[in-house]
């Protein structure tokens, strides 16, 4: 039990005294040990991921090793229901299909009681409600194979009456997880759950549940547990609060910014669109797709396709006529279409076969380079002699395409 000193003439209490109990004894004598603090001093552990589970608070796991889930399912059978369940170095949450040594475990973990077990079929993973009751620590090491089985000693608050330092922190952490629940809405009901399990005369209790509030790694949550001392441990939850508390600050920031950014989208987006219907009402402006459809089919309206031709084009257009504007495919037919229609199709001219006036052209408007001149005649004389032009191609130097 605490002790109360006289100190200035004040009542002082000082610490409260944490008792270690391994094996169903008491650490001394003249302590009374609680029948539900009456413990096994070797325990079954649950290797977990993610976050380590804190006393006198309830939650799932899911469990996928074969081993484990016999382990578990026959501890939930036995009078005691009683397993060890502590956090994992370096794991992903929860148990891990991936298993865990010994050397991979933390030291300090918690002691729980299997409430409900749940499986949906016998491949599927086994999940488990667990009740963490106290602390633990583990001593030894039994066994490691099929599951780990080890020797703890148990760290049990004992009942204390708050002093003024220790009430001063508890109102501190629940001033601030209120502080929280001002710009997390959401954890509204986190904060009435607390304020029922946790009261100011149980700073330790609350310092526990407030660092469960928190989405603080999971070496930093294990260190609140590793904690016995309870001002230092109110102290470090504070921290943890704290930053919680600069981190939903700049979310909310980012949150109300990018809400201002959607706003004014929204807001241009609809007087777009109103200008647009505006417009068309009073016949001032057609929309910009139908625009550019009919600027299409009229300069089509003056022009004299091939049936290829003709076909591909109607092709476009539809697909024109399906696309958004925003989209990229639309910017694409857009362009095809514009090239398409500004061909000269079914216009043609009178062709000129008189070389010599093409020599006197081509001596007037360049000088020198005999042997293209010459090559460019021969390819227009062999056109006139077979009636029709045949190649697209003119090679002056070396051959075709270099």
């Amino acid at each position: 039990m605490s002790e109360e000193k006289k100190e200035n003439g004040k009542d002082v209490v000082s610490e409260p005294e944490v008792l270690t109990k391994g094996g169903g004894q008491a650490a001394e004598d003249k302590t009374i040990v609680l029948a539900r603090h009456v413990f096994p001093p070797v325990l079954p552990i649950i290797p977990v991921g993610g976050h380590p589970m804190f006393p006198r608070m309830s939650g799932p796991l899911a469990l996928d090793d074969e081993g484990m889930k016999a382990m578990v399912t026959d501890v939930a059978k036995s009078k005691s229901r009683l397993v060890g369940v502590v956090l994992r170095k370096d794991q992903p949450e929860g148990s891990g299909s991936k298993k865990a040594g010994a050397k991979d475990l933390y030291g300090v973990g918690v002691i729980a009681e299997i409430l409900q077990l749940a499986q949906t079929g016998p491949n599927e993973p086994l999940h488990v409600l667990l009740g963490a009751l106290e602390r633990m620590k583990i001593d030894d090491v039994v066994q490691e194979e099929p599951h780990i089985l080890a020797r703890v000693s148990y760290l049990i608050e004992t009942e204390m009456s708050v002093n003024d330092e220790l009430k001063a922190y508890s109102m501190e952490v629940v001033k601030t997880v209120r502080e929280l629940i001002q710009l997390n809405p959401l954890r509204k009901e986190e904060l009435a759950v607390l304020m029922n399990r946790a009261s100011l005369n149980e700073p330790g209790r609350l310092a526990d549940f407030a660092a469960a509030l928190t989405s603080a790694s999971g070496a930093e949550l294990q260190e609140i547990l590793e904690t016995i001392s309870i001002r230092q441990r109110l102290r470090k939850v504070l921290v943890l609060l704290k930053k919680e508390i600069d981190v939903s600050r700049i979310q909310a920031r980012i949150s109300k910014q990018i809400e201002e950014k959607v706003s004014k989208q929204q807001r241009d987006f609809f007087l777009r669109e109103q200008l647009k219907a505006i417009k068309k009402e009073l016949g001032l402006a057609k929309e910009g797709k139908e625009a550019e459809i009919e600027r299409f089919e009229k300069r089509l309206s003056g022009l004299k396709l091939t049936e290829e031709a003709a076909e591909r084009v109607q092709e476009e257009l539809e697909k024109l006529k399906l696309l958004e504007p925003s989209s990229p495919e639309f910017t694409v037919s857009r362009t095809y279409l514009d090239w398409l229609t500004v061909l000269p199709w079914g216009v043609f001219t009178q062709d000129n076969c008189d070389l010599k006036k093409a020599q006197r052209v081509l001596e007037k408007d360049h000088y020198g380079l005999q042997d293209v001149k010459e090559r460019i005649l021969e390819f227009l004389a062999v056109g006139i002699k077979k009636g029709r032009i045949s190649g697209t191609i003119l090679a002056f130097v070396g051959p075709p395409g270099v």
